[in-house]
């Protein structure tokens, strides 16, 4: 056993791009601008400096205008927004808005929205993490027609220097000397060496700044892991370097130590066995100095397992960790304890159309409520749980888990697409108190305002459960829906095809 435990566990960390989720960047919010409750989608852009477009559905119709505005998420920044810009009102759905904002720099951003209607003013900030995704190559049509306009305009350059050395000094209609002929020449030669030379140094300087904005790209951080002797898992996770885009806010290495709590933990570590995913275990691992974090495992079987830890910097910004980790043979463990939780329980496939049913441990089932319409890329939605007791009533015995009606994680079957997202919506909750702090409390400001944690822990739970999302792309998806009953978390599997 002990040369078992001995084993380097190998990590591999995936080439996508990623942020607070693997694959998944836009953001998902709902939450209250003072009266009034909205649905709230941000398409962040790829690239920075980039087109943000926004998409707010209000659930009341008293909503008469909105206004957006991008900020800082922390810092002075944060509370001096910039004039806002309105949003414009669908004619067909008066219920709906659409807006796009400019994002100028990288890191940790808010889009501030202020809703005005019957009730008044109401404010919701929506933490957004700017960042470089990938960068667009240039279309082939533009660029030949880039190129033929740089040939016609060097010629044309060339040719006004030699007709300036033939013709400058002559008077008008008087034909060029013959014995001209040679400085025109030498005068031709030297405009296409200096037309030569500015291209040049142009290409050479384009090719350094596309360099140097390739550096900014962002790639999920990676993280080493090692079982030691007494079956305890240690993360080490590499320090990361982040671009502001702003030449004021030189670019940083970010160290892992520099967290904050996230529903009271530090990290969010998720293991799911591949292929099948059919085993899911979500862990808080415990700081242990230097970007380094220790978690006792539970009762694991043999097999692959992907690794996806998050975390929360000072700054607001979310981190995906990813990687991957091998047992060759099944591991004792430890019991789960506190807020850990999971299951190596074979799920049930649940893809039905309009119901979909996944039995819970000691009675009781979630069901998945779907409009009987297939499930498409980009499109955000309301994923619709309930959760009912042995006899099929709505059950009774909901507790908070972390502060949250639920957790749920969304991941791709190729582990492209990786999502942690609450009732609230995508964002981690760490981020989004940041920015509800930064609002003031007399316009519905404040955590207060849109979501209270610690009131919620003394809140019943309802057993209906919203969850804002859109699923990236097509593909074939496994749910995994976390609640708590009777003190007991619950884990519930369900599968989602996206075309």
């Amino acid at each position: 056993m002990k040369r078992f435990f001995a084993y380097l566990v190998a990590i591999a960390a995936s080439g996508l791009p990623a942020c607070a989720h693997v694959g998944s960047p836009d953001v998902f919010v709902e939450g209250n601008a003072g009266p009034y409750k909205l649905f709230v989608t941000v398409r962040v852009p790829q690239v920075i400096p980039g087109i943000a477009e926004i998409e707010i559905r209000s659930e009341s119709n008293d909503v008469s205008a909105i206004r957006i505005a991008p900020m800082q998420l922390t810092g002075p920044g944060s509370q001096y927004p910039p004039a806002p810009e309105a949003a414009e009102r669908s004619k067909d759905d008066p219920q709906f808005f659409r807006g796009s904002l400019w994002l100028m720099e990288f890191g940790s951003l808010q889009v501030r929205i202020e809703a005005e209607g019957t009730k008044g003013k109401g404010l919701l900030a929506v933490p957004i993490p700017a960042i470089a995704q990938r960068t667009l190559p240039m279309q082939r049509s533009l660029g030949l027609l880039l190129f033929v306009l740089m040939i016609v305009l060097s010629l044309a350059m060339i040719s006004i220097v030699a007709a300036a050395v033939r013709e400058g000094n002559l008077a008008p209609g008087a034909p060029a000397p013959a014995a001209r002929e040679r400085r025109v020449r030498l005068a031709a030669g030297i405009g296409g060496f200096v037309v030569a030379a500015v291209l040049t140094v142009g290409g050479l300087w384009w090719r350094a700044d596309a360099r140097q904005y390739a550096s900014h790209i962002y790639t999920p951080p990676e993280i080493e892991a090692l079982i030691s002797a007494n079956g305890q898992l240690i993360l080490r996770a590499k320090p990361i370097r982040m671009t502001s885009g702003n030449p004021r806010r030189p670019a940083d290495w970010i160290d892992f130590q520099d967290l904050i709590l996230d529903h009271e933990h530090w990290m969010h570590l998720f293991l799911i066995r591949r292929p099948g995913m059919n085993v899911f275990w979500h862990l808080h691992p415990e700081r242990a100095g230097s970007g380094s974090f220790t978690q006792n495992l539970p009762a694991m079987p043999a097999g692959h397992y992907q690794i996806f830890a998050d975390v929360v910097l000072s700054s607001g910004f979310p981190v995906t960790l990813v990687g991957q980790i091998d047992l060759p043979s099944a591991l004792a463990g430890t019991p789960l304890t506190g807020d850990d939780s999971g299951t190596d329980a074979n799920p049930i496939p649940s893809e039905t159309g309009a119901r979909a049913e996944y039995p819970l441990p000691g009675g009781g089932r979630m069901i998945w409520e779907r409009d009987g319409q297939p499930l498409e890329a980009g499109v955000p939605l309301m994923l619709r749980f309930r959760v009912t007791d042995g006899s099929g009533n709505a059950a009774q015995d909901l507790e908070p888990y972390m502060g949250m009606a639920a957790h749920a994680a969304i991941v791709r079957s190729d582990g492209s697409v990786f999502a942690h997202v609450h009732p609230t919506g995508s964002v981690p909750m760490a981020s989004f108190e940041l920015a509800q702090a930064s609002l003031p409390a007399s316009l519905g400001g404040g955590v207060l305002g849109a979501m209270n944690m610690k009131q919620m822990t003394a809140d019943k739970i309802a057993p209906e459960i919203s969850i804002p999302y859109g699923f990236p792309k097509a593909g074939l998806y496994r749910i995994f829906v976390q609640v708590k009953r009777s003190g007991q978390i619950q884990t519930a599997f369900f599968d989602a095809i996206v075309k």
